[in-house]
């Protein structure tokens, strides 16, 4: 029903779980019901078949095994909470992208019971993380059994005292996606949290996980007889699962040299990270308390073993997790263009007898899930313009430059809707917030006055420094006349979680909270708690203008933007990350091209010379009909510029084309 789906949170297990047997009887009587379900199922079928996929149009004739696809956290639907910002969306879109093109993938991920977490914030500002265990009976996932019909439990090898992991599955699409799960009765007590919560403060219990997912991981394939073609690493938390490949073949009778070339040959390493700084490195007393009898195992000494995760640049940092990665894959991938270069840059000890331009690292520029992120109103127009297969070749720049024969008005009224329908649901938010017993002095400033007149800029990224969330604040004064002009007024909507243990992001949140508290902004600054999957729909969908305004070159890609302009959401980034390739001139904002050691007063002024001389005349100019005529092309290129250049279809088949394909790994 539909109160149960809104109640659920548009939750589908939960939903059904919520209706009552008498409804699910009446249902399975009526002709009417049964006809319309008997149409889903046989389409969903047709959809789930392998043939005439894109994979097997462009694979013809060639049998294939999957690729193993490994990550720390997937960003799949709100009511699995196993991400904690873009890397773990990009994992998600990833998968269920190479489920629609029909790419034969397995995902391999941490089931996190404890979740992530859910923001609290107190009267004075400060987050406060509030654990909300994983309702695993409300959730689309399901553990997987033996063949005596318990539950799986797989041994991590090489590990003592030993560690035993559950296994839980999930369907996306024709993709599988198994969970590793240490919460069991089995193993000892400091050994169950292991994966209850996404990225531990501790070092050695990081190194767990990553031993875990990593070399649990492979274990795992091999358990369920899973012949895996190529190895694809999403970021070096889980690269342990080089190590266990090698000494798989070693045990085999392969020498280390020979093991390791192979698993080189078909490995794939994408990094994320745009500083050394990001990387995982773990001293050395640490490695040789958990791998002193491995690389015995792979018929190895100490010294050549840790070599293999040495930077050169610091050496006695300890094993540094990107270097050994990079080291042991065939192909590497940065995730934007500039990115690339800076990462070239980055790892250039590693390769220094070639020139830094030809250091053997590429990019693959993100992109995402364009069927996960448009809005279902935004979709009925563009089926309507574009034709109703347009979705089937959204990657194809031509179809998108049919979107200039959408009525402008149309277009208009439609964004207008997306924004009214945030703007209620933030409303929502803050009233069920005060049923649950928050302070009245909260809710003020979480959005309870928000105008949906009023041009509406959106600023909801993870609140690390990097990103700069307070930058528009700089010039509190300035700041407030721009929001406070009576005729062209301006209203920002934050929203954001720090990580639990980080402090300095804690505190640029607390800045943030307490300007939009300040009666003096009249309500036009909100800052929006808990900041999720779903609201995350709502604000990419329905704000006016996106902002984003990191420090560079932190930005390695960004995608929130890429799902925001897809929708009609003009971007007003500085040029770093994706905005680099994406800004054409006409199709949003950009600044900082002149410093690339950018300065916060810098930015700040020039972010308010743009919103003031460029943004607030054009979206406040309008016709006689009401209509911004200029502000709804800007919105029209955004679109046809971004959507199909920075879409996961794009993204995917890139890495089949240029890595995938290009080995002789997808050939068994």
């Amino acid at each position: 029903s539909r109160p149960a789906w809104k109640i659920s949170l548009h939750n589908p297990v939960k939903t059904l779980n919520m209706v009552d047997e008498e409804t699910f009887s009446t249902a399975a009587k009526d002709p009417d019901f049964l006809e319309h379900y008997e149409t889903v199922m046989r389409k969903f079928k047709e959809d789930m078949s392998l043939e005439k996929t894109w994979f097997q149009e462009n694979m013809a004739n060639v049998e294939t095994a999957p690729v193993a696809y490994f990550s720390a956290e997937y960003g799949l639907h709100h009511s699995l909470p196993f991400y904690a910002g873009g890397l773990g969306f990009l994992s998600g879109d990833f998968l269920k992208e190479c489920s629609d093109l029909g790419v034969p993938v397995v995902g391999v991920g941490f089931m996190y019971p404890q979740g992530y977490l859910r923001q609290r914030i107190t009267l004075d500002g400060w987050q406060m993380s509030e654990e909300q265990p994983l309702d695993r009976e409300n959730a689309p996932v399901s553990v997987m059994l033996n063949e005596k019909k318990k539950p799986l439990v797989v041994q991590v090898p090489f590990v003592k005292p030993p560690i035993h992991f559950a296994v839980w599955k999930i369907h996306i699409g024709r993709v599988s996606l198994y969970l590793l799960d240490t919460d069991i009765q089995i193993n000892e007590p400091w050994n169950r949290d292991i994966s209850a919560r996404l990225y531990a403060g501790d070092a050695e219990q990081r190194l767990r996980q990553q031993i875990v997912i990593g070399m649990g991981g492979i274990r795992l394939l091999n358990t369920l007889g899973i012949k895996y073609s190529l190895l694809h690493l999403n970021e070096d938390y889980p690269a342990f699962a080089i190590f266990e490949r090698i000494r798989e073949k070693v045990e085999k009778g392969a020498s280390y040299k020979e093991a390791s070339d192979e698993v080189r040959k078909t490995t794939v390493f994408t990094t994320h990270t745009p500083v050394s700084a990001g990387s995982h490195i773990f001293p050395f007393f640490l490695m040789d308390k958990y791998f002193s009898s491995y690389w015995e195992a792979l018929k190895m000494d100490r010294e050549p073993f840790f070599q293999l995760g040495i930077n050169p640049e610091e050496p006695e940092a300890g094993f540094n997790m990107t270097c050994f990665a990079l080291r042991m894959s065939a192909c590497r991938n940065a995730v934007s263009k500039r990115h690339g270069k800076i990462t070239r840059r980055m790892w250039h000890s590693l390769w220094p007898d070639v020139p830094e331009d030809k250091v053997p690292i590429d990019h693959i520029t993100n992109g995402v899930h364009v069927p996960s992120w448009i809005e279902p109103r935004m979709e009925f127009l563009f089926n309507r313009y574009l034709g109703s297969d347009w979705l089937k070749s959204h990657d194809n720049q031509d179809i998108w430059e049919l979107i200039d024969n959408i009525p402008d008005k149309q277009l208009w009224k439609t964004h207008y809707w997306l924004k009214m329908k945030l703007i209620t649901r933030i409303r929502a938010r803050a009233r069920q917030r005060l049923r649950e017993g928050a302070d009245p002095r909260i809710i003020l400033g979480a959005g309870v006055l928000l105008d949906p007149d009023v041009l509406t800029i959106g600023f909801a990224r993870r609140f690390a420094t990097y990103k700069r969330a307070a930058l528009i604040l700089q010039d509190i004064e300035r700041l407030k006349k721009i929001v406070r002009d009576r005729w062209k007024p301006l209203q920002l909507i934050f929203a954001g979680k720090a990580h639990p243990d980080d402090n300095p992001g804690k505190k640029l949140l607390q800045e943030v909270f307490k300007v939009a508290e300040d009666a003096s902004f009249g309500g036009r600054i909100a800052f929006v708690e808990d900041y999720d999957e779903q609201l995350a729909q709502y604000m990419v969908h329905g704000v006016d203008v996106w902002l984003n305004n990191p420090l560079p070159p932190f930005e390695a890609s960004g995608t929130s933007g890429m799902k925001a302009t897809l929708n009609g959401v003009p971007h007003l980034s500085i040029l770093d990350g994706w905005w680099v390739e994406g800004f054409n001139g006409k199709n949003g904002w950009a600044f900082g091209k002149e410093n690339t050691e950018s300065k916060d007063v810098l930015d700040a002024k020039t972010i308010y010379n743009i919103i003031e001389n460029q943004v607030i005349p054009t979206y406040y100019k309008v016709d006689e009909d009401g209509i911004p005529r200029e502000w709804v092309r800007i919105m029209k290129e955004a679109i046809k510029s971004t959507a199909h250049l920075f879409s996961a279809r794009r993204m995917v088949k890139e890495y089949v084309k240029k890595f995938y394909q290009s080995t002789s790994a997808l050939s068994v």
